[in-house]
């Protein structure tokens, strides 16, 4: 069912991440392998949207969560609409479906006082693996970038004369992000360490397992939860989480929500407001403790559209 064109139409004109291209691909390989085991169905012209909702059924009876049935679908989306492009189809059996709606919770972050025990208490080894570790979330939380972007970084990207970092983000996008003084005095002694440890390596790459081999998505997962878990008991303990924190002490500080934009590689601003609620809600916890009024509404019961302290508010992605 053109599964390879549709592949090599993701990575070469979409530009997607190897990430984003694989869980389509599994997607999609999961909607076919349905298709032909349900409904016996060998062609692509043969899809109509009743199919696509009995598989949405299916799915959901699988325990399936709607934020993941919502991805699955975008798979389709996407697809189908290569399809069109292509001549194969005169029309998306897309068009009668409708998406899940979801709310969306507000990241999770760690607290000022919880970053600064991570990074500047934490006893770190003086070996490689150590300083790698340290490194990976210093850099994590200093510049906010994602995980893909982290484990694709060269040494060439780095400038310690300037202080900036040449990022390739989501669709081959460069963006240069500046750093601070204190990740500058971990990046030196770094990559001397680095070099000492593997001489006569070829690999360009910034960071390295410990047998020199480029970082992979789940390794980078297990350091930073295991750090993590150390100053934190967010449910949530992902490399995500740093970057949340990263936006969300930025908005907290001040910082132009269009500077934030920037530094993470946001495509619109639309998903880069979700962190003003982290200082809206901040803000409203302030002004309760503080304000006379506020303090006898908290105490005769919460206003309406609040919850045991949390805003029922759907915030854009």
């Amino acid at each position: 069912m053109n599964q390879a064109a549709f592949v090599q139409y993701l990575q070469y004109e979409k530009r997607f991440s190897a990430h984003t291209i694989l869980a389509y691909e599994q997607d999609l390989s999961q909607f076919i392998a349905f298709l032909e085991h349900t409904h016996s169905l060998t062609s692509v012209a043969e899809v109509r949207h009743s199919h696509i909702r009995s598989w949405m059924v299916e799915l959901l009876q699988q325990g399936l969560t709607s934020r993941s049935l919502r991805r699955k679908l975008s798979t389709l989306k996407t697809y189908f609409r290569f399809l069109l492009r292509q001549g194969h189809l005169a029309q998306s059996p897309m068009h009668k479906i409708i998406t899940p709606k979801i709310g969306k919770r507000l990241p999770q972050y760690l607290q000022t006082n919880e970053v600064n025990q991570l990074l500047d208490e934490v006893e770190w080894g003086s070996d490689y693996s150590n300083q790698r570790d340290r490194l990976i979330i210093n850099l994590l939380y200093h510049t906010g970038i994602r995980r893909s972007e982290l484990i694709g970084l060269k040494i060439a990207d780095i400038d310690l004369h300037s202080r900036t970092l040449k990022v390739l983000g989501k669709g081959n996008k460069e963006r240069l992000l500046p750093f601070g003084a204190e990740l500058a005095q971990l990046l030196q002694p770094y990559l001397n360490l680095r070099q000492a440890h593997f001489p006569n390596h070829s690999n360009h790459e910034l960071l390295l397992t410990d047998k020199g081999e480029p970082l992979y998505p789940k390794l980078v997962y297990n350091i930073v939860k295991r750090c993590l878990s150390i100053v934190s008991t967010l449910e949530q303990r992902s490399p995500h989480v740093l970057r949340h924190t990263f936006a969300t002490h930025l908005s907290d500080n001040g910082a132009d929500l269009n500077a934030i934009k920037e530094l993470l590689g946001h495509a619109n601003l639309a998903a880069t407001q979700i962190y003003t609620h982290n200082s809206i809600e901040k803000l409203r916890q302030v002004y309760q403790q503080a304000h006379p009024k506020a303090k006898s509404e908290a105490t005769e019961g919460s206003p309406a559209g609040w919850r045991d302290g949390k805003s029922e508010t759907v915030v854009p992605k």
